[in-house]
């Protein structure tokens, strides 16, 4: 929907009403029903008190609109590149270089005042203010902790990364990775800055990926110390201080250093590469496997393995056949080769140590090599590093208990010649009363989850056993839940169901899928679990065709932001499902007095008085008494506010009261939605939950999207009841707001404009 004013540069967003006051009934009490035996549940037409002729021939309008403009910003600065490695956001607006030269200018180091040198920013629990851990903390810099400080000392090195007083070892795991590629270390350590002259004024800038998009965080190098040293990560090189700041500026992004407590590599992986990362439990190898890896690292994916330890004693002991427990490593290769007469698989594996190398067949001497080729042979030992060996594939699932890999998106691969994923990310939120639906565990909620579809278009190349299939990865990622630790919330268990779309849906857009459907389909693929992580992801493979996508978290009614990101081998479409905004309006100029029967005047004319209109205050004390009549209907009685709000939609001569014909137009409205309330009141508990009042609304007539269903459970809905006036006010506000924009969008073409007289006027008695 787009608001043009007419003469004026203004920028005008649509707001909710301010919150209104709740009466209690009041007034002289009317004999006035809304009961009527003629009312019909499942008709969108207003029910009269009597049948007329007139009905027959009244025309519906259908009144749509296109809610576009809230993402032209964000697409703009897509477009524009912004959110880029090569162009990363300013986290918290701080520009490094403008930040830098004004120190540089003043002659002063640079003083965070976003991330201070305070308790707050150590943590909130072990490491909160009144912890013994944070007593006697000094913020230093390096230059007084050491008389050279250097940035970093020749190449950075998993020696650089020795762990503190901190649990954040799944992290360090991450950064020692960063040291084993130089294009990713580039893009999360930015060149150009250091301790030299004319460069440092005590401020350092890295970049992290967040939830689809780049961002560039500024921090100070104020480091918290104990007796004169480091508290938290630091290098064996004792003047070196690039992982020190790193994990400071890391922890400024998940609002303290404590948040860094607990997690999983896979999220540092992510969030210093911007790929996505799957996990296999190399006891449970998926029979392809083999093919997994050959693609992976086709399209330069980083790959890691380890061994798990049972207790803190196996923590890197050692094998039989050199291997180290709890250790990582780097898968780097794959090789086929002709041993025997057979076909053998080798995987190629690199201990970032380069100490401890396999010493079991296919290490570096051993007598397997005789049997190749010596052109083959040589060709395969010219490939390794110090440290890398080989070893069969099948001698790899047996030895190494886990593999994870991070799949780079296409940005972050520099060789030109390396296929990549096609990626496609959408940015959701779960709302308590809207779209917080839980997992299939909730058959009366599941519905009301975001929904998306994704069109598989094209078969695999290589497919598994000649299976016609589309390979694909979804990764659901629930966003900065680290930041709600110090409020006692944490990760909350995610995960997805995958639909097919049947036949009488394909095709279509703008259709948010019911419960009905849920109910009687059962889903083709999901997440293995739901899990606590803060992203859950599957490699599925499906075959081509239409599929709808549900993530959600386990329990109904849990709050979190997400981002769901779907990667494709082949192209293929994907699109948020979510009803187009209409209203299906009865035009009602086609009432006269003659189709209003004797009795409904005769009761109009007692309730009116001598003036023979009803004013607002009036309506106000009929409606109260009225609902009062009503022992299965929960309410408080209806405001002067919402009747006020009644009378401007029926309103035809400006009177400010209701005529007879106005208020028989209104009468019908209002027993027409009393039988939708108790129809979608299931539990009969004489008030609506928020997702029966989403079912309501569109019986109604009203189709609106997610965002405008999260608007109305805010603005009308009790602790997540909705009684009975203020589902009759939010169907009056509707139709009156529908109404407003058809007069002026007199084109149909889903666009007002009005001068700023018409805006004033629309939204004062709106």
């Amino acid at each position: 929907m787009y608001i043009l004013l007419r003469g004026k540069k203004l920028a005008l967003t649509c707001s909710q009403e301010a919150d209104r006051p709740r009466l209690k009934n009041q007034g002289r009490r009317r004999n006035l029903d809304f009961s009527t035996s003629e009312t019909h549940p499942n008709s969108f037409h207003c029910v009269d008190a009597v049948s007329h002729p007139t009905r027959q021939r009244r025309r519906k309008r259908t009144c749509t609109m296109a809610g576009v403009a809230s993402t032209l910003a964000k697409k703009r600065a897509l477009a524009a590149g912004f959110g880029t490695n090569a162009n990363a956001s300013k986290y918290l607006n701080q520009d490094f270089e403008s930040l830098r030269s004004e120190c540089l200018s003043r002659g002063s180091l640079f003083t965070d005042s976003t991330f201070p040198a305070e308790p707050a920013s150590l943590g909130f629990n072990e490491l909160g203010p009144r912890s013994s851990k944070t007593r006697g903390v000094q913020w230093k810099r390096p230059g007084e902790l050491v008389s050279s400080p250097e940035f970093i000392v020749g190449g950075a090195s998993r020696t650089d990364i020795c762990q503190g007083g901190l649990g954040d070892c799944w992290l360090l795991a991450a950064i020692a990775s960063l040291t084993l590629n130089e294009d990713v270390m580039a893009r999360v350590v930015p060149a150009g800055q250091g301790f030299g002259r004319g460069e440092y004024a005590g401020i350092f800038h890295f970049q992290f990926w967040q939830f689809g998009e780049w961002v560039d965080v500024v921090i100070d190098d104020r480091l918290p110390t104990k007796n004169g040293e480091l508290m938290f990560v630091h290098s064996a090189e004792g003047n070196e201080f690039w992982s020190a700041l790193l994990e400071k500026a890391y922890s400024k992004l998940n609002g303290s250093y404590e948040a860094l407590s607990g997690g999983s590599t896979t999220e540092g992986f992510e969030d210093f590469t911007g790929g996505v990362s799957e996990m296999y439990d190399l006891r449970k190898a998926p029979r392809d496997l083999y093919r997994i890896i050959s693609k992976a690292l086709d399209r330069g994916s980083l790959l890691g393995c380890s061994i798990d330890i049972t207790s803190a004693f196996d923590m890197e002991s050692v094998t039989f056949k050199k291997l180290v427990k709890g250790h990582a490593y780097s898968v780097t290769g794959l090789k086929q080769v002709d041993y025997q007469g057979q076909v053998e698989r080798l995987i190629r594996v690199r201990n970032p140590w380069g100490q401890v190398e396999w010493t079991g067949a296919w290490s570096d001497n051993s007598p397997e090599w005789d049997e190749l080729d010596p052109t083959e042979r040589e060709d395969l030992h010219l490939q390794m590093e110090d440290g890398e060996f080989w070893m069969s594939f099948q001698e790899f699932l047996r030895q190494f208990s886990r593999l994870e890999i991070c799949n780079l998106t296409a940005d972050a691969l520099s060789e030109d010649g390396l296929s990549h994923w096609n990626t496609i990310k959408f940015h959701g939120m779960w709302r308590r009363g809207s779209t917080a639906g839980g997992c299939r565990n909730h058959p009366n909620t599941f519905w009301i989850n975001p929904q998306y579809k994704i069109t598989l278009l094209e078969e695999d190349d290589d497919p598994e056993d000649d299976e016609v299939a589309c390979s694909f990865l979804v990764a659901l990622m629930q966003k900065d839940r680290r930041r709600y630790r110090g409020q006692g919330q944490d990760m909350h268990t995610i995960g997805f169901a995958i639909y097919e779309i049947p036949e009488e849906y394909r095709g279509c857009q703008n259709v948010h899928l019911k419960k009905d459907f849920f109910l009687t389909h059962s889903s083709c693929a999901r997440s293995e679990t739901f899990i606590n992580l803060r992203e859950v992801s599957n490699r599925l493979s499906l075959p081509p065709g239409e599929y709808l996508i549900v993530p959600s978290t386990f329990e109904s009614g849990q709050e979190a932001d997400f981002v769901l990101r779907v990667f494709t081998e082949k192209q293929s479409e994907t699109e948020e499902l979510d009803d187009i905004i209409s209203a299906d309006l009865e035009d009602e100029d086609l009432i006269s007095e003659d189709d209003v029967d004797d009795a409904f005047k005769s009761m109009f004319a007692q309730l009116a008085g001598e003036d023979m209109e009803i004013s607002v205050r009036e309506l106000r004390t009929i409606l109260n008494r009225v609902v009062t009549r009503h022992k299965d209907l929960k309410t408080d009685g209806f405001s002067m506010e919402s009747c006020r709000t009644m009378v401007n939609l029926m309103d035809k001569d400006g009177s400010a009261r209701l005529g007879l014909i106005e208020f028989q137009i209104l009468w019908n409205k209002i027993r027409k939605w009393l039988v939708i309330y108790r129809e979608y009141d299931m539990d009969k508990s004489g008030s609506m939950s928020s997702y029966e009042m989403r079912l309501a609304v569109e019986s109604a007539g009203f189709k609106l999207n997610n965002r405008l269903n999260q608007v109305l459970v805010a603005r009308y809905a009790e602790n997540e009841a909705i009684d009975f006036d203020n589902f009759i006010c939010c169907l009056v506000k509707l139709e009156a707001m529908f109404r407003s924009f058809q007069q002026l969008d007199k084109e149909g073409e889903g666009v007002a404009e009005m001068n700023i007289t018409e805006w004033l006027y629309m939204t004062m008695c709106g």
